[in-house]
């Protein structure tokens, strides 16, 4: 199963991902990203596809 990758150094918080894919992606009050867990359901792949394109400062990642 692809897993999620994120570089949390060079997350900014913008939240294109959360927008993208909520069900995956979650920006706390602080701005910080939480994964709900670092697997690629197949109903997600999509949505965790279309997060990870979007993502300003190429944070994310999903590993075969």
């Amino acid at each position: 199963m692809p897993r999620i990758l994120v570089d949390f150094d060079r997350c900014e918080g913008h939240g294109l991902c959360e927008q993208t894919a909520p069900e995956v992606f979650r920006l706390d009050d602080e701005g910080v990203l939480h994964l709900t867990g670092d697997e690629v359901a197949p109903s997600e792949e999509s949505a965790v596809s279309a997060a990870v394109r979007v993502c300003p400062v190429a944070a994310l990642k999903v590993q075969l």
